[in-house]
């Protein structure tokens, strides 16, 4: 086993934090949010927030710990996905001189670096169920045990963890422990994604705008009317995150046409009032369109949920193997393994707003 720490800093200091009124905007989803972590912040219990990747689960995470009685202590985050298993335990218990081959002397872990303070599980989902069973230890007692060691060490810390899974399917699926879902959900914050708060995108956009023209000493305006009303109207599927990469690079340009040529609209809604009722109108042609894109939608999430799994996503589906073969190739999805999936991908580094 190598002992050798992964690229990405695990134990990151909070950095700079924008204004509450740009995190929180004016959105009644948004006002909810910020009541109920008030409320949550001084009480020493663990918190899940949970939401689409880039909409700042990140942020609200350490607004926690900087609103708690524990801010004097550590922030440790642990960024799950990033780290191989075989070096997570390590990293997050530490381990003993000698415990495996090359443990040349003893190392704390990231639990034991955040005593006192708060440690951030960032993307939950993602930890193996025997790491499952070592944090749900330390969730019901307050204690760890070192990989070699023999003896159990004792820590006071505040754990919040984040996830962009419905953890509910995780627990159908037999991909996570339904009592650790229990230690770690005694709190839930969801975080809505940017489509469902576009009434926040203009103070968003101002406040990437000074930000980035601070930091890379540009005069970038503010958008045309033009193109505000096109990122009004974009669904933003990588939410607050590609929003602000998108004011970042607009900042290094300097021209609208850098980022407008992003902002394609999204894919029709057979289910919205929008279509055209103007002229003839093919009922049974429309019908057929929307079920054939929702059966593929359905498909296509059932294939990834069951990591490609074209047998068992046949069972989830309650249809014969070979007709599923047939509908996948119907609706020309790809037909042995989809792509990497978005949310593995290491985040761009110096996101301000949405870091997860």
């Amino acid at each position: 086993m190598s002992t050798s720490n992964p690229v990405s800093a695990l134990i990151q200091p909070l950095g700079e934090m924008p204004p509450d009124s740009v995190v929180f905007g004016s959105t009644e989803a948004m006002r909810l949010l910020r009541e109920r972590l008030a409320k949550i912040a001084v009480a020493n219990v663990p918190v899940l927030i949970q939401g689409e990747s880039g909409t700042g689960k990140d942020i609200i995470a350490r607004m926690i710990h900087s609103s708690s009685p524990w801010k004097t202590g550590p922030w440790v985050k642990v960024n799950c996905p990033a780290i191989p298993g075989t070096l997570l335990e390590s990293e997050l218990f530490g381990y003993e001189k000698g415990a495996f081959t090359g443990a040349y002397g003893m190392k704390p872990g990231r639990v034991e670096m955040a005593h006192r303070g708060t440690l951030f599980l960032d993307e939950i989902s993602e930890l193996d169920m025997g790491l499952q069973s070592k944090l749900l230890q330390l969730l019901q007692d307050g204690q760890f045990c070192r990989i070699g060691a023999q003896e159990d060490k004792k820590v006071e810390v505040r754990v919040v963890c984040a996830t962009n899974r419905k953890l509910e399917e995780e627990i159908a699926a037999g991909n996570f422990r339904s009592d650790l879902f229990y230690r770690i959900n005694v709190v839930n914050l969801h975080m809505p994604p940017l489509r469902e708060r576009a009434a926040d995108i203009p103070q968003l956009i101002s406040y990437f705008l000074e930000y980035y023209n601070r930091k890379f000493n540009a005069r970038a305006v503010h958008p045309s009317a033009d193109l505000m009303n096109s990122l009004k109207k974009y669904h933003w599927p990588g939410n607050v995150r590609e929003l602000e990469n998108l004011m970042k690079r607009y900042v290094i340009l300097g021209t609208e046409e850098s980022i407008s040529g992003d902002l394609r609209p999204r894919e029709v809604d057979f289910f919205s009032a929008d279509i055209s009722v103007e002229g003839p109108i093919s009922l049974k042609k429309i019908t057929r369109q929307a079920v054939r894109e929702l059966e593929r939608k359905l498909i296509l999430k059932v294939l990834q949920h069951h990591h490609w799994n074209r047998k068992s996503a046949a069972r989830a589906l309650n249809i014969s193997y070979r007709a599923l073969l047939y509908k996948i190739r119907d609706a020309g999805l790809p037909s042995n393994r989809a792509p990497r999936r978005p949310e593995q991908v290491a985040p761009a580094a110096n996101n301000i707003v949405a870091a997860d």
